[in-house]
């Protein structure tokens, strides 16, 4: 993708190195960098990619992703961070660039020989894209869908929504089930089929809600509900440690708001809690 001619001033640039996002420090505060030259930062940069021009609130942005060299310092007025751990500071808006701009500095690192014949491959005019000027092969950036479903149930009354613990989340953590979609499945089917292996349930009256771009490392997710329709619960072991049925005022520690699990958790909380209201999702 090529820059435009002219760019905004100021520009905004996604500062990259290894997967973590570079920030400037302003006391107890982190910022984007700004500026035409990412360079006169006297950082490590390595490779550039343009963006995109983000519109907001009458503005026009142009953005910018920068890689830098991974083990070079980067001094005290920096700071390399988890995307995650950023959320609270950049917002929903930038916190989706800058997953892009992860992406895009990932595909660009792990695409730079031809997956066919191993020539280098070569950047497409006009489009984000490579391509292997030996065999032709052109290469794309990557994404992966992945779903994710809240399923219910209905015990005397009350609605109930299954929750499991991954052995890799934090001590008491529970999350709605998700997995990745496999080739030649529908993502109806990936649901059934997830919520299967992973506890032993069968689930109907799948219905889309929304998705999120997902940036750990490349993933769509794609969000789900569904209502229970048989079976006990029986954990994949390998992957699950623990699967419960919780009420809406009787949840564990759950996963943090920037997530489309919490966003689904939340949307049945808001209509099956104490205080139920109707939900829209926008």
């Amino acid at each position: 993708m090529d820059a435009p001619p002219v760019c905004s001033d100021p520009t905004c640039w996604f500062l990259v190195q290894g997967d973590k996002l570079v920030v400037h420090r302003r006391g107890e505060t982190v910022e984007l960098p700004t500026g035409a030259d990412p360079h006169a930062w006297g950082l490590p940069i390595t490779q550039t990619h343009y963006l995109g021009k983000l519109r907001y609130a009458g503005h026009a942005v142009d953005c910018f992703t920068a890689q830098l060299d991974a083990a070079a310092p980067l001094g005290e007025a920096w700071l390399a961070e988890n995307l995650r751990q950023l959320y609270g500071p950049l917002g929903d808006m930038w916190f989706q660039v800058a997953g892009r701009a992860l992406q895009i500095v990932d595909w660009d690192r792990t695409h730079r020989f031809c997956g066919r014949c191993g020539h280098g491959m070569e950047p497409t005019p006009h489009e984000r894209a490579k391509k292997c000027p030996q065999c032709g092969l052109s290469s794309y950036p990557r994404i992966s869908p992945a779903i994710i479903v809240a399923v219910t149930r209905e015990v005397n009354g009350v609605t109930e929504l299954l929750l499991a613990r991954n052995h890799r989340f934090p001590a008491g953590r529970y999350s709605i089930l998700a997995g990745f979609v496999e080739p030649g499945e529908s993502l109806e089917e990936c649901v059934v089929r997830e919520v299967a292996e992973e506890v032993g349930v069968r689930v109907d009256h799948i219905r889309y809600v929304a998705s999120q771009p997902w940036p750990f490392p490349n993933s769509l997710m794609l969000g789900f509900t569904a209502a229970y329709a048989g079976g006990e619960i029986t954990l994949e072991e390998a992957e699950i440690a623990d699967a419960q049925w919780f009420r809406a005022d009787n949840l564990p520690q759950l996963p943090p708001r920037p997530s489309i699990a919490r966003r689904l958790i939340d949307a049945f909380i808001a209509e099956h809690g104490p205080h139920a209201q109707p939900q829209t999702w926008g």
